[in-house]
């Protein structure tokens, strides 16, 4: 590697600065994306073409000096690649053809092939490494079971998801059949991204947080440690560290910490600090800059960067990031201004 800051520092050793990558960082703020979006003519054309996907996981590379890249893909390919039907409308987000809703439903789900119907991916994370050679590691990822589910059950997006928490309650086995089902094909998933050239793995459960705490730990929890040791034990990503990030679940960060995994990631809730003090020294920390810092001034920005870097301290294992994605409407010299003084401050 040309630059492996992000890995060392998710391993918890030290580093010349402090690496940073941001969730979204290839997306509609870059007009550079905009125009290879209109190129591919839908959402699903882009993520669906290795070359086109590759080349918007570039974009912000030849931007900023950002320490790793992260598959562009989305988190609905393994629910779409069960046959529910994802497409998006516009202005409306993502919407099923089939959505979950019975036990006949779970019945007719199977796990995809990674290098079947998911074929695309896999040959995106080939082409992505290949162009990479070796300048930064490349970040695979997938979506928690709870988090797919909410989609699966729902059939779109949602505040507050109130079809997958009715099943929970009132059918709780069939919850638990459908997050097993989905669990085991996101770990595959995520080993077969992990063979083809992935290098760290990422789980963002954006829906944990929807969760009361007892359900967090036997709807969420469960099958994010589920998918840890399933990686674990697969000798295709054993060797490869693994970050969970659940949205809003801060109060979980000791349960997280304790499925085995190397990170994981903090939203802007909570202080770095604290979240240090919660999981010990041995689990590298990811974030936590509020998302809406990159609608303030530059100054302002590297203010807000001064204040987290000091809220995690000197101390290894911390990777820069924000407390979620990067909005559309940001602009795109307030990221290399974020990034800059990363770097520049963590290294004073």
């Amino acid at each position: 590697m040309k630059n492996d800051r992000f890995l060392r520092a998710l391993r918890c050793e030290p580093v010349d600065c402090t690496p940073v990558w941001l969730m979204r960082q290839a997306g509609r703020y870059l007009p550079e994306y905009r125009a290879t979006r209109a190129q591919a003519g839908s959402f699903m054309a882009l993520c669906t073409n290795p070359e086109l996907a590759c080349e918007v996981t570039l974009q912000p590379l030849r931007r900023f000096a950002l320490d790793a890249a992260i598959l562009f893909s989305d988190i609905l390919t393994v629910p779409d690649a069960m046959g529910l039907g994802l497409h998006f409308a516009e202005g409306e987000g993502p919407k099923f053809r089939n959505p979950v809703r019975s036990a006949a439903d779970i019945d007719r789900l199977g796990q995809p092939d990674p290098e079947g119907e998911l074929r695309y991916v896999m040959d995106a994370v080939r082409t992505i490494r290949r162009e990479l050679d070796g300048r930064v590691p490349l970040i695979g990822f997938a979506g928690s079971p709870w988090t797919l589910a909410c989609y699966m059950v729902q059939g779109e997006g949602s505040a507050n998801f109130p079809l997958p928490k009715a099943m929970l309650w009132n059918e709780p086995q069939q919850m638990h059949r459908l997050l097993d089902i989905v669990a085991r094909s996101v770990a595959s998933y995520l080993a077969a991204q992990a063979a083809a050239g992935a290098q760290a793995l990422m789980v963002f459960d954006t829906w944990g947080g929807l969760l009361a705490p007892a359900q967090f730990q036997e709807f969420s929890l469960r099958y994010l440690g589920q998918i840890v040791a399933e990686l674990k034990a697969d000798p295709r990503a054993r060797e490869v560290p693994v970050i969970l990030f659940s949205k809003g679940a801060n109060g979980h960060l000791p349960g997280l910490a304790a499925t085995g995994c190397n990170g994981l990631g903090v939203d802007w809730t909570m202080d770095l600090s604290s979240a240090r003090a919660l999981v010990g020294p041995h689990i590298a920390l990811q974030g936590n800059l509020d998302p809406a810092a990159l609608q303030a001034s530059p100054e302002a920005i590297r203010r807000e960067v001064a204040r987290v870097l000091a809220s995690h301290g000197k101390n290894p294992g911390h990777i820069f990031n924000l407390g979620h994605g990067i909005t559309p409407d940001v602009k795109p010299e307030h990221v290399a201004a974020l990034v800059e003084a990363v770097h520049e401050l963590s290294q004073a």
